[in-house]
């Protein structure tokens, strides 16, 4: 077979297909065919050449990686009800299972994609599985111990949900992200307004002809942040699509908007002589001001005290949740009118089911009391017998909002039994043992009459009359629980025939039987679980609600989702505590090193890739700086396995629990967490290279002083002292050889003090674009005017965006800092005052101007690659391909090359799955390794010519290290797959 050894320019800008009427609609093999060079402009409307090849790969190598992805339809049966579908998501497989009256007898495991979060049979004959971090979708052939995957779908960033609807069900609905270099759309980062909620519609028909990564009917955008969850009327004719982290109309004001401070350096002005008094904690000690947590309530935006904040807020928030598609319609267009656009439906959305009976929508998910101010007790706002509020444990609330066709929603508390005036008894307690947590899949009897719901939290499938929860008699009751055993139930799938009920258990990785009609446990089946077993072990202690907190509706997952973030700023300051001394290790000069004990607002960092990281939380408060003498790699300041250890005070904080937990508990806990890494980023290009104006901006971030600096050698009057990139350090090689996950992503993890209100540990800046959607910003007597500052933007999807309280709407307006600017060496800077701070002149002769055109574009560059900084993971890692020789071999084989290319670089374990018995390749050395002892190992082109439509090749790229395991030894027991 002849194939292409050249990387086409599609492959390189990201665009994987041009939208068309069917997966088989792609043009002619050449790919500067003109649907393709469509998709390349919407893209980067440049199509400028890549002008580097990336930098040097991390040397991280694990033979396992995790990721964390959370599960949203990981079990299905097939229509005939005689096969139960999994996702084994950590081992990146499908198991099939024959369905026993006795049981469940393992048919087959299949390969797929990396991180396998949902699966549905289309029939009884064949399933899709999304694969979240390989932005795919394997449609499998089910065909027994024979069973492959024969077509795989490229489609946008982790994709989440899938359904079958439409006439005779054939059209696919999947959930992605608005970004992704499979997508062929422009992902409009920088554009106000912009809905990041995507759906990619496919004719399952059309998939089974030649399209190489298949090519969708349309690809529809809803006004909300990501997607996760699908579900569909019984007439198949509307789909319903959810938002995922779809916050609750909250925002945060921006804390520089006021009169500037009048007062020298040093000493900072007392908090009485601030424009607004930011106040004393219990010991009498001044707080720094800080930004506000603001509602908007329809009309206008609301602080907690019920002060009106319009004037500083330049955008507003409809919080529309779940929207409705007619899936009949060609192609498939969203419904428009108050019954098919659902708002203020919950913060965090997990899933949907709809009532085959009466058509009303059940949505699974946590409202968050981020508005509740303070961590701990409050007493010093009230007293001991009667404390003011705080959040201390009730965090966010477990609900099913009901949604019903004259667009009513009705939020429903799943745990109203809950006193939370009174915390915090001693566990077990009848409270909760009775509380449910965390609610996340659900199946429905066909009367519509019976809802199961699967609580991740409370590891127990809670049981519901459906009439009782619209209505909102029902009682909650642990009679109506069901404990199954493992725990972290995710997924449900359920046999009314059989009176059985299948369920997913997250944290053993295994399948549990339900009796329906006894409700109880009565079998199951394990699934190969490859991870490690302090990772099983800890698990639970992110997700565990009845061993977290005393009310058993709280966790460390009641923010942090999945391990991630909700989206959202919290002022989790606690007014009881006092100021204490920061002991940590700085970039520059301090004049204050202490920790205010009333922090205000701060947005939830996630738990991900936090290992080589340093302290912990924005201000680095949680570190190991008083254990032990601080030196890198892991001593102190740098040890962050103490510093994660710090948190367990949150326990009786914030979660509400009636004490700390055991050492050994935070042990596991902190062990398992710091194995959770970050994604690969999902817009860079898949070479690993940078675009023009990308390049501009790294050139910047890591080249001239662009960063002025008063505290740098105690002089105050000093020139620009600082580039970007000394304090957000790229170093993929940083402590190699002494952590298992070497680099700096962003951060140098010293501290740093810069001129705002309260120092700050120096952040990564790995997740940046996951913080789009916010847009407007206020105008600032301390920050350098910015196009569009100042001016309404209408409305958004997200109040909070970057930096600590996340009151910046985007990394461009923040580039606007005075620090930035170039002060007295452009007279028509409009600010050279260093604020908050008078008598502090700016000179900065390489800072960036405000005024000029090429100022202006330097900081749009910069703010184009804070979109696409580097992570631990290069672009490539998680992309598929399959092999045929009828889906257009020069599209497929492109792919495949820049597969292998980038793998020489070293940034990727190419694997390869497929053929006619099924075999595992591992690529090295520029040969194929085999899953057999003795077989020679093929030449590239030699396995090429191996597949055909019948017995196709899947090659992935997984994470390095990850290869052998996925490919040539699933256990690691030293006898190949293809020998056992």
């Amino acid at each position: 077979m002849a194939f292409r050894t050249g990387v086409a320019p599609w492959l390189i800008l990201g665009s994987a297909v041009a939208l068309g009427a069917s997966c088989s609609t792609v043009g002619d093999d050449d790919p500067q065919n003109e649907g393709v060079g469509e998709a390349e402009e919407a893209i980067a409307p440049t199509t400028e050449d890549p002008v580097t090849d990336g930098p040097t790969p991390s040397p991280y190598s694990q033979p396992f990686t995790a990721f964390e992805s959370g599960q949203v339809r990981p079990l299905a049966l097939t229509p005939d009800k005689n096969y139960l579908l999994a996702t084994n998501t950590p081992d990146a497989k499908l198991e099939i299972y024959k369905v026993k009256n006795n049981g469940l007898k393992h048919v087959v495991s299949v390969p797929v994609g990396l991180e396998p979060v949902a699966v549905v049979a289309r029939n009884n004959h064949e399933a899709w599985v999304v694969n979240h971090l390989s932005d795919s979708v394997s449609i499998v052939d089910l065909d027994g111990h024979k069973s492959r995957v024969v077509r795989t779908l490229l489609v946008g960033d982790e994709p989440r949900d899938i359904v079958f609807a439409g006439s005779n069900e054939k059209r696919a609905f999947i959930t992605t992200a608005h970004r992704g270099q499979n997508s062929p759309i422009d992902p409009q980062l920088s554009t106000p307004g912009v809905g990041r909620n995507d759906v990619w519609v496919f004719d399952a028909d059309a998939c089974h002809s030649p399209a190489f990564g298949g090519d969708p009917e349309t690809v529809l955008s809803f006004f909300s942040d990501t997607p996760r969850a699908l579900a569909v009327t019984p007439d198949k004719s509307k789909v319903y699509v959810a938002a995922f982290n779809s916050g609750n109309a909250t925002a945060t004001t921006f804390v520089g908007n006021f009169a500037g401070i009048n007062n020298p350096l040093p000493p900072f002005a007392p908090a009485s002589q601030l424009p607004i008094n930011a106040g004393v904690n219990a010991y009498g000690q001044e707080q720094p001001l800080t930004s506000v947590i603001v509602k908007y309530d329809g009309e206008h935006w609301l602080d907690e005290a019920g002060g009106v904040r319009d004037a500083e807020m330049m955008f507003t928030m409809p919080d529309r949740d779940v929207f409705a598609i007619d899936a009949d319609a060609d192609p498939p267009v969203p419904l428009a009118g108050p019954s098919n656009v659902y708002a203020h439906v919950g913060t965090i959305l997990f899933n949907m089911i709809v009532n085959p009976v009466n058509g009303k929508v059940y949505v699974t998910n946590l409202e968050s009391n981020n508005q509740q101010r303070f961590e701990g007790s409050n007493n010093f706002a009230g007293d001991d017998t009667h404390p003011a509020p705080s959040v201390r444990g009730r965090i966010a609330f477990s609900r099913i909002t009901v949604l019903d066709q004259a667009g009513n929603v009705a939020p429903r508390h799943l745990n109203k039994h809950i006193d939370y005036d009174n915390c915090c008894a001693p566990i077990p307690n009848l409270e909760n043992a009775t509380s449910v947590a965390f609610p996340i899949g659900m199946e429905i009897t066909q009367n519509g009459q019976t809802l199961y719901v699967a609580a991740v939290g409370s590891s127990e499938v809670a049981v519901y009359n459906t009439a009782q929860l619209e209505n909102d008699t029902f009682v909650p009751n642990v009679a109506n629980q069901i404990p199954v055993s493992g725990g972290g139930p995710t997924g449900l799938a359920l046999d009314e025939g059989k009176k059985r009920l299948y369920v997913l258990t997250r944290f053993d990785n295994a399948i549990k039987i339900i009796d329906t009609q006894t409700k109880t446990e009565i079998g199951g089946a394990s699934m190969y679980n490859p991870e490690p077993a302090h990772i099983v072990q800890g698990r639970r202690f992110l997700y565990d609600a009845s061993f977290s907190s005393s009310h058993g509706d709280s966790a460390c997952f009641s923010c942090h989702i999945f391990g991630d973030m909700d989206h959202l700023g919290w002022d989790l300051g606690v007014p009881d505590d006092p100021n204490v001394p920061d002991p940590n290790v700085y970039q520059n000069n301090s004049f204050r090193k202490f920790f205010a004990s009333m922090k205000g607002v701060m947005t939830t960092q996630s738990l991900r890739g936090m290992d080589n990281q340093g302290p912990m939380h924005w201000r680095g408060d949680r570190n190991g700086s008083l254990d032990e003498p601080s030196a890198q790699p892991n001593s102190g300041h740098f040890n962050e396995h103490a510093g994660f250890m710090k948190f367990n005070v949150a326990f009786p904080s914030l979660l509400g629990r009636h004490a700390q937990i055991s050492n050994a508990d935070m042990e596991a806990f902190t062990d398992f967490i710091l194995e959770v890494m970050y994604p690969p980023n999902p817009i860079r290009n898949l070479d690993n290279s940078l675009t023009p104006r990308q390049q501009l901006g790294f050139d910047v971030f890591f080249g001239p002083k662009t960063f002025f600096d008063p505290f740098v050698d105690g002089d105050p009057d000093g020139a620009g002292t600082l580039a970007c990139g000394d304090c957000h350090a790229l170093n993929p090689n940083a402590n190699a050889g002494f952590t298992t996950k070497p680099g700096f992503f962003g951060s140098n993890t010293l501290s740093a003090e810069v001129g705002g209100l309260q120092n700050m540990k120096t952040p990564h800046l790995r997740n940046q674009y996951q913080k789009i959607g916010k847009f407007g910003f206020p105008v600032s007597p301390i920050w350098l005017p910015s196009p569009g500052q100042g001016q309404h933007m209408g409305e958004q999807i997200r109040g909070f965006g970057f930096a600590h309280d996340g009151s910046f709407d985007t990394t461009k307006t923040f580039s606007f800092a005075p620090n930035f600017g170039i002060g007295l060496a452009d007279p028509n800077e409009p600010l050279t005052i260093f604020p908050p701070f008078a008598n502090v002149q700016i000179n900065n002769p390489e800072g960036i101007s405000s005024v000029t055109a090429e100022g202006l574009a330097i900081h749009e560059a910069l703010d184009d690659y804070m979109m696409v900084f580097e992570t631990n993971f290069a672009p490539i890692v998680g992309q598929q391909v399959t092999i045929r020789d009828d889906n257009h071999p020069a599209f497929a084989h492109d792919r495949l090359d820049l597969l292998i290319e980038r793998a020489n670089h070293g940034e990727c374990d190419l694997i390869v799955h497929g053929g006619k018995k099924g075999e595992g390749y591992l690529y090295s050395g520029g040969l194929f390794l085999r899953d057999k002892a003795g077989k020679p190992p093929l030449s590239d082109e030699s396995l090429r010519d191996l597949a055909d439509a019948d017995e196709p090749l899947t090659y992935t790229c997984v994470p390095r290290g990850n290869g052998v395991r996925l490919a040539l030894d699933r256990d690691l027991d030293g006898t190949l797959d293809g020998d056992e």
